[in-house]
């Protein structure tokens, strides 16, 4: 049986790493170096790194710093922000990444998931999709939940999937930092179109929160989550002993 994964996620503004909610009111928690080499020590299976300004600035993602994470840390690394072209892929795949998460990106040049893909392997292309409700509706979002793109998410997350991407990071800015759970419908709906790895990202609050997701939604490959673990609210290892506790496998 496939074991269930929990990621850290580290989101990178002027080289800290910060955490808000809604993705607003972003305060500063960590140097990224130091923070990556805690999770990796620790337990995580994965690590996510995001330069969260790096599109909405329109400059390229912060490679010293990327590096210096690569290096420090022996799990998986997923790396965005910033990645509007090939070359960008390249760029970040040198400094260590493992995998290259687009949004904005993809956005722009929806041929870029297609282009990414052949040229490095679906398994190197990772789309990540900020979504919101609007009028009970799924939208996607660009630069840092900032813009609204007009797209609906769900046909979007499923072209991005049938032109290459390799997993799905879904992002529910509804619960981003407000811990009350993860967006079950909104996973759930994405779920069924998909059949690649999904990652749930947004709203973890405690341990039980991510019982209720993979009890749920077994279907969902893995959790993301910032706040309750830069804050020491929950560490990873006392998380996956819930979880091999309800039978829910991971990996120890």
């Amino acid at each position: 049986m496939i074991t269930k994964r929990i990621i850290p996620c580290l989101d990178v503004r002027d080289g800290r790493v910060v955490k808000g909610v809604n993705f607003e009111g972003l305060n500063d928690v960590s140097s990224p170096v130091e923070l990556a080499q805690y999770y990796s020590d620790n337990g995580a299976d994965e690590l996510v790194f995001y330069d969260i300004t790096a599109s909405s600035e329109g400059r390229a993602l912060f490679t010293d710093i990327l590096c210096k994470v690569a290096k420090n840390i022996f799990i998986p690394l997923t790396v965005g922000g910033g990645i509007n072209t090939t070359d960008d892929f390249d760029r970040v795949l040198k400094c260590g990444a493992d995998k290259v998460s687009v949004n904005s990106g993809a956005i722009r040049n929806p041929n870029l998931i297609y282009e990414a893909a052949k040229l490095y392997g679906d398994q190197c292309v990772v789309i990540s999709a900020d979504v919101k409700r609007v009028d009970g509706v799924f939208w996607v979002f660009a630069k840092g939940g900032r813009e609204n793109t007009g797209m609906e998410a769900v046909e979007w997350i499923k072209h991005c999937v049938d032109s290459g991407a390799g997993e799905v990071v879904l992002n529910s800015i509804d619960t981003d930092g407000v811990k009350n759970g993860f967006d079950l419908e909104m996973l759930d709906k994405v779920c069924n179109v998909v059949n690649v790895p999904v990652i749930a990202s947004g709203g973890a609050g405690c341990i039980d929160d991510f019982v209720k997701l993979f009890k749920t939604l077994p279907k969902v490959d893995a959790g993301l989550a910032a706040s309750i673990f830069h804050f020491n609210e929950v560490t990873i290892e006392e998380l996956k002993k819930t979880l091999a506790e309800h039978e829910i496998p991971v990996r120890i």
